[in-house]
């Protein structure tokens, strides 16, 4: 038996790792995005090598990652992602019960590492998005939107329960984007959109006080300058100054990070 389970091991992972599945534009274009990355992260860490090359190795490891989980047949993926959703969405009330920090920070101590859950819901929500719909008839209907917003939801206020909502935001909208790539009808997109606008209003009043402190800190940066709106005033100070006709003294090039710096505390003292 166990003879037996070793070989259909093996020819799973022959034939996994003998698939060629890597789309070579689409990886040009990340090795591309991520060397820019590098590049300015030298720039506004003072230069530091140190700091690049921890980067540069997350950078080869999520490569790895993406090499592995590329090799890996579509039919294969389908099948795990119920239980992959499942996993992820229990990891999360594991989480509001034993875990650990706050707000975007919630994680599971495992000892060797923190983990937090939230982030595998990036990818295990669109993924059963997609799942759900495949099998039904495209473009979706009312009651097909309705369990797709269901499936959505679950981990979306688990995560704003932590509270977490800009991660919840994004699960939301990657579950949302997979629902629109299924082709809906663009008068029960814009339905969908109006009701999602309408609900701002009452939503508003389940957000903790903090939460709307940001909303608004981002609307108006200026309301609070030396606290919650300090680094979006700073930010527009940085780019104002690699724009502006004293560019040369405040720092336009790429390895002048630390001159922006000082150009922005000038400019805020």
């Amino acid at each position: 038996m166990i003879g037996v389970l070793r070989a259909r091991m093996r020819r799973f992972v022959h034939r996994v790792m003998t698939r060629r599945r890597i789309d070579l534009p689409l990886a040009a274009g990340l090795f591309v995005l991520a060397l820019i990355g590098l590049a300015t992260l030298y720039s506004a860490g003072d230069r530091s090598l140190a700091l690049v090359g921890g980067q540069a190795a997350r950078f080869v490891l999520g490569g790895a990652l993406l090499l592995l989980v590329s090799r890996i047949p579509p039919p294969v993926l389908r099948s795990w992602t119920p239980g992959l959703y499942a996993v992820s969405v229990a990891l999360l009330v594991v989480v509001a019960i034993l875990g650990e920090g706050r707000g975007s920070m919630r994680w599971l101590d495992l000892g060797v590492m923190r983990f937090q859950p939230s982030e595998l819901l990036k990818l295990t929500t669109p993924m059963m998005v997609a799942w759900y719909l495949h099998p039904r008839q495209l473009p979706p209907g009312w009651k097909d939107i309705a369990v797709v917003g269901i499936l959505i939801a679950i981990p979306a206020a688990l995560i704003a329960e932590q509270p977490d909502l800009g991660t919840a935001v994004l699960v939301a909208t990657a579950g949302a984007f997979a629902l629109f790539l299924s082709g809906m009808a663009w008068w029960r997109i814009g339905l969908l959109v109006g009701a999602v606008v309408g609900m701002i209003p009452i939503g508003w009043h389940f957000l903790h006080q903090y939460q709307r402190d940001r909303v608004l800190t981002l609307l108006n940066p200026e309301s609070d300058p030396l606290g919650n709106g300090w680094h979006i005033i700073q930010s527009q100070i940085a780019v104002g100054c690699t724009r502006s006709s004293s560019a040369a003294a405040c720092g336009s090039r790429w390895r002048r990070a630390i001159r922006i710096r000082a150009c922005s505390l000038a400019r805020s003292a």
